[in-house]
């Protein structure tokens, strides 16, 4: 569109009193501003309108506010999105309040935020979205207690759901118990579980669809427009096949999806994952528990599906056990077995217990604990078991188990809080082992499914213009994604589906697709019934979101879409490769497919296009490197050294909001370049920066690792990685490593700032002034 600037100065919070205003306004006629105009108070009732009268009567469509963090005032300042490019400098929280008032410093730093803003919004152009009347149905794979919820809450929200469940009817394993734990006050007893009452809602509502005894051979597309292929169990065949093998004849890097000789295709808008769990193997806990070697040493599954057939037995004689010793934490928070604590076993035998003491009012069970893990309100019916007379809570740590001559298992405790050392006989013995989500195929241990590999499959080695390299092929599980980077969603640990488990539990990595039950984690049934109707209504919202041409989260207000000029393009696979979310796939030549509605926006792709071929309409490769050539990089005696810290606008911006608001000094020789995510971060500014003159390159991301809290999932983590390809730049213009640098930095650290900026700034000075500086 044709641009009419208009730039408009605060003066309020301070800004006023710290800067020089009518040399900010001279900075600003530079860029020959349709408008440029001072107000007292802009966020005013009477400030806004100065804005809208210009609009109206001016024409101005590109609306640059010099003021407070684009953080706050998102409401005041709103204009159309669709008709106006609005830019916010911030030159109150990240200038006057952590800068000393009428410094020549801090005045040059204003000037260069205005100066960075104004060429930004000259950069941009208003989004043109991606609208269209998409399929609304939700798919749910599961039909557990989970799967049920989800389907019901969709239904009663108005929307079609199909259910595909594997098993020949609905219920999942709830359906196979006899009591659950309270959900209602007061939480002192177990409920028989409300499943049927569910599974008849289901099988009654009209907008609900099920397939039982079925599963999903493939999905493809993108949301809103899923296409799902579901088969018949007896009608699927999977082909089997040597991978390696396959590879080295030169066959594709991947395993065959199921095939169907009956399929039947649906299209959805969404889906709901909600696969459930499965007891861990207990066969791996023949030492030091007995089971599979002692007769009456049985898992907790294993008493439950026991009660719901006919009662307590003792499965060597079948008789009414009068003592029963139940082990917590078998096989779990082991690195052994299980590394992690499933939840809500604790809680499952509390309640056995008491099916323990009701099939027999004189018999004894005994729980020999690490620790006893009853969250919330569950706490009453803890306290409830306590005063059961014939139920005997040890902490305590398992010395030995042996089987006795009349099939009694003796059992010898080193009780932690009397400091004894405790033998039991009991007639049974019940093992806690923990819960395996379903993601993990038959045969994989959790304890191997590290955050490194992100699927389950095989590694295989194959030939590239490289060399032989390894690559790790997924197995097809549930989903069977026709997807480029595999038929599954990538997991997080243990198999778990991978999410940013603070901010947005109920996603994946797979944009539409939303985990729920104990499929995502462990949990009880009163926990996944609402997980469902949780992992429902974000299904919900993605469908009308996206068919508005709406981002999901994290950037929810973001209509912008990638645009890919491909005839430039040199199949490098960078993009298709290391988008986070797997929205790209690729044609034979290696060519990328694009699949907007898969996208999330945070730019990943532009900062792995080596050709820069990939940009958005308010934020691309040469709108960041015009901002750069923009800077007015001060002679060595001015300020030394002049560093550009390049900051992701999820945690590092709003932590530099937070330190001015609580009056930090910073260092006034860094210039803040926000990005999406760092993960959207093109080395080529590496290069504009320094040969620009700038001392030093910073970059301030969000953390990564094991308590990763990128709003991108891995996207920082993929930035620190892009970043050790520095070195060929810095060594093409002979300037010193250590130039560069990246910063974790998580929102609440914000009293860190200080120090960081602190440091670079001494390591560069170290280093000296960049030689560049001046041409």
């Amino acid at each position: 569109m044709e641009k009419k600037v208009g730039v408009y100065i605060c003066k309020d919070c301070g800004i006023g009193e710290a800067l020089n205003i009518e040399q900010l306004e001279s900075v600003a006629k530079e860029y020959h501003p349709a408008v440029c105009k001072v107000h007292d108070f802009l966020c005013s009732q009477e400030g806004v309108q100065v804005i809208k009268d210009d609009i109206q009567n001016e024409g101005i469509n590109t609306i640059v506010i010099a003021a407070c963090s684009m953080r706050v005032n998102t409401d005041v300042f709103s204009f159309d999105p669709q008709k106006y490019v609005t830019e916010r400098v911030n030159l109150r929280e990240h200038v006057v309040w952590c800068q000393p008032p009428n410094d020549e410093n801090t005045q040059r730093m204003a000037e260069d935020y205005l100066r960075l803003g104004i060429v930004r919004a000259q950069k941009a152009e208003p989004p043109t979205p991606k609208t269209g009347d998409l399929e609304k149905t939700i798919l749910v794979v599961g039909g557990g207690v989970a799967g049920l919820s989800a389907a019901l809450e969709a239904a009663r929200a108005g929307y079609k759901a199909v259910i595909v469940e594997k098993a020949e009817e609905l219920g999942g394993r709830i359906k196979k118990m006899k009591k659950v734990l309270p959900s209602k006050p007061p939480y002192q007893e177990p409920q028989t579980p409300d499943i049927d009452e569910k599974i008849k809602a289901v099988e009654e509502n009209p907008n609900i669809t099920v397939y039982t005894n079925s599963q999903v051979v493939s999905i493809e597309g993108e949301p809103g427009m899923f296409d799902v292929t579901i088969c018949k169990n007896d009608a699927v065949t999977i082909k089997e096949i040597d991978i390696n093998e396959e590879v080295k004849s030169g066959g594709p890097a991947r395993f065959p999806l199921p095939e169907c000789s009956s399929p039947e295709t649906v299209r959805v808008g969404a889906v709901v994952f909600t696969i459930g769990w499965k007891p861990y193997d207990a066969t791996k806990l023949e030492e030091p528990f007995g089971y599979g070697k002692f007769k009456n040493v049985i898992t907790n599954w294993e008493l439950e599906e026991m009660v719901s057939n006919g009662g307590v037995k003792r499965p060597s004689d079948g008789s009414t056990p009068k003592s029963v010793v139940f082990i917590q934490c078998a096989g779990q928070r082991d690195e052994n077995h299980l590394p992690y604590c499933s939840s809500v076993c604790c809680l499952t035998s509390l309640k056995q217990a008491k099916y323990i003491r009701e099939a027999n009012p004189d018999a004894g069970a005994f729980i020999i604990y690490k620790d006893m893990r009853t969250p919330g309100l569950y706490e009453n019916f803890y306290k409830s078991m306590q005063d059961d007379e014939g139920v005997f809570l040890i902490k305590g740590e398992i010395q030995s188990i042996e089987e006795n001559a009349d099939g009694s298992i003796q059992i010898k405790v080193e009780n932690k809080l009397l400091n004894t050392i405790d033998v039991i006989n009991a007639d049974m013995v019940v093992l806690a082992t923990g819960m395996v989500t379903n993601m993990v195929p038959e045969g994989r241990e959790p304890k191997e499914l590290t955050r490194d590999q992100e699927y389950i499959g095989e590694i295989v080695s194959k030939q590239t213009e490289d060399g032989v390299v390894e690559e790790l092929v997924p197995y097809p599980i549930a989903l069977n994604l026709k997807y480029r980077q595999g038929p599954e969603m990538p997991y997080l640990k243990y198999g778990f589906p991978d999410s940013h488990f603070i901010c947005f539990p109920y996603e994946t990595r797979r944009t539409g697709i939303y985990a729920a039950g104990a499929a995502r984690h462990p949990m009880d049934a009163a926990q996944a019934a609402m997980d469902g109707a949780g992992a429902a209504l974000k299904a919900i919202q993605c469908i009308e979101r996206t068919s508005e041409g709406y981002a999901v989260h994290p950037r929810s207000w973001d209509q912008t879409f990638p645009v890919f000029r491909l005839e430039s393009c040199t199949q490098c696979r960078r993009c298709t490769v290391e988008c986070p979310f797997g929205v790209l796939d690729e044609d034979e030549k290696a060519t990328p497919q694009e699949h907007p509605y898969r996208c999330r926006r945070c730019g990943t792709c532009m900062g792995a296009c080596p050709q820069r071929i990939i940009n958005f309409s308010d934020y691309s490769i040469d709108m960041i490197s015009s901002m750069l050539q923009e800077m007015q990089v001060p002679d060595e005696s001015e300020l030394f050294p002049y560093i550009v810290a390049f900051i992701c606008e999820n945690d590092a911006y709003p932590a530099f909001d937070m330190a001015g608001l609580n009056r930090l000094q910073l260092p006034p020789n860094f210039r803040l370049i926000r990005l999406r995510c760092l993960g959207g971060m093109n080395l080529v500014w590496v290069s504009d920066v320094l040969s620009k003159g700038a001392d030093g390159v910073i970059l301030i991301g969000c953390k990564f690792g094991e308590d990763y809290q990128c709003h991108f999932i891995k996207v920082s983590q993929m930035a620190n990685e892009r970043l050790g390809k520095v070195q060929e730049t810095l060594s093409r213009l002979m300037l010193e490593a250590e130039r560069v640098k990246m910063v974790q930095l998580a929102i609440n650290e914000y009293d860190q700032l200080p120090q960081i900026l602190s440091e670079f700034a001494e390591q560069v000075k170290e280093i000296g002034a960049n030689p560049y500086k001046g041409f």
